[in-house]
């Protein structure tokens, strides 16, 4: 088994690794404009040898390592992208962006897949196959850099797919695996309710766009309680409501905006046209009128079963049975779920909380930040993974 050697590998380069995260967190970049980022990881790719590196988008990176044996695809995704949320850390590595920070971990992702392409790049003659490493741009915003990357190719021939994302809620050193329903579909939309406006003094002569609002967003919540199986776990939230500017007036318009998730395809499908029949009888009933923008976003994540029994495999072998976490399906969501469309995939996360150095803050918090050891963890689970792989070939039989 090729492991052994990797595995010493990992921990020789595994400082390395660290100031690669730290190179990534000081110099953070939005969505679509990872311009620095794919810059520095091609160079970084260049340097390794052995690696055929393309552009997929602009903002994006693929390297392929193409072994002397025949054999499968296998691809590896990291996201790169930050956040549009101002960093309140104080490390002497923090953010030099205003207003931008890695508050989700894709630093980390990248700097962990560059340490698994640094090894197995030094590996052709033994590599079975192909080993094909994605840096993604753009997870943070639908409609996201994996639906691009797919539509660019990066998938073609590939034969499985892993992903690894660093999660403050599991401890440090531990691997959460579940097969199935994993993340879900999330969707966007904004609603626009049209009155006729007026003076507040005289509400008989206007058409109260505010509270037909209100109306909305109370009758909206049935949608879920009286329209969707309650064995089928869905959520519809109003996160947004923008109206009026004045104390003595109503306003002629009020927008809300809210999210739609569910694991289920065809619920999903149907959601537009319950909204709108629900927002469409409200308003008529008040004498108002109605728009609905509905936004399709990420698909549901279902990992493949005899995947994650493949990692499960792989993991109890090095680490121990101890390392593994049962976890639960999420309504959050992961455009990981594009590249699944064209093979199977698991996505796998690796405990990051630790309260003796402050990474238990949940994602997205300004205050956001990894244990750093557990990017070892990651490293060494991408590199077993690679190496099973190599030595598994009848697993999709």
């Amino acid at each position: 088994m090729e492991h052994e050697t990797w595995i010493a590998q990992a921990e020789a380069i595994k400082e390395q690794v660290v100031e690669w995260r730290r190179h990534f967190h000081r110099q953070p970049e939005l969505s679509f404009q990872e311009v620095q980022t794919s810059a520095y990881i091609e160079e970084q790719l260049r340097g390794f040898g052995n690696l055929q590196i393309s552009r997929p988008t602009p903002t994006s990176v693929m390297a392929r390592l193409k072994g002397e044996q025949p054999g499968r695809v296998l691809a590896l995704r990291a996201d790169i992208d930050a956040l549009p949320i101002h960093e309140e850390n104080q490390f002497e590595f923090a953010s030099q962006t205003d207003n931008v920070m890695h508050a989700c971990g894709h630093d980390s992702h990248a700097s962990i897949l560059l340490g698994v392409a640094k090894i197995l790049s030094g590996e052709k003659r033994s590599i079975r196959g192909e080993v094909r490493f994605i840096f993604q741009h753009a997870e943070e915003q639908v409609p996201g850099g994996a639906e691009q990357l797919v539509e660019a190719g990066v998938m073609d021939n590939v034969d499985a797919i892993f992903a690894l994302h660093l999660i403050s809620w599991l401890d440090t050193g531990k691997i959460g695996l579940l097969a199935g329903p994993v993340m879900a579909g999330n969707d966007a939309f904004d609603i626009t309710i049209t009155g006729s406006g007026g003076h507040a003094a005289y509400p008989h002569q206007a058409v109260d766009a505010i509270s037909v609002a209100a109306q909305v967003i109370v009758n909206l919540q049935h949608v879920v309680a009286r329209h969707i199986d309650p064995l089928r776990p869905a959520v519809l939230s109003l996160t947004q409501i923008h109206g009026g500017s004045g104390y003595n007036s109503f306003p002629e318009q009020v927008k809300l905006g809210g999210t739609f998730r569910s694991f289920d395809q065809s619920e999903r499908n149907r959601m537009p046209g319950l909204i709108h029949q629900i927002i469409d009888g409200v308003a008529t009933a008040h004498g108002a009128t109605c728009e609905l923008d509905y936004q399709p976003g990420y698909r549901p994540l279902y990992n493949d079963t005899k995947l994650v029994e493949f990692a499960r495999e792989a993991a109890v072998d090095y680490f121990g049975a101890d390392v593994l976490e049962q976890i639960q399906p999420t309504l959050g969501a992961e455009d990981f779920s594009a590249y699944l469309r064209k093979a199977p995939g698991a996505f796998i996360y690796i405990g990051s909380r630790n309260g003796a150095k402050e990474s238990d803050f949940p994602h997205h918090h300004p205050r956001f930040t990894v244990d750093e050891d557990a990017m070892e963890t990651g490293l060494k689970m991408l590199l077993l993974l690679v190496d099973r792989w190599q030595n598994t070939q009848n697993l999709l039989d």
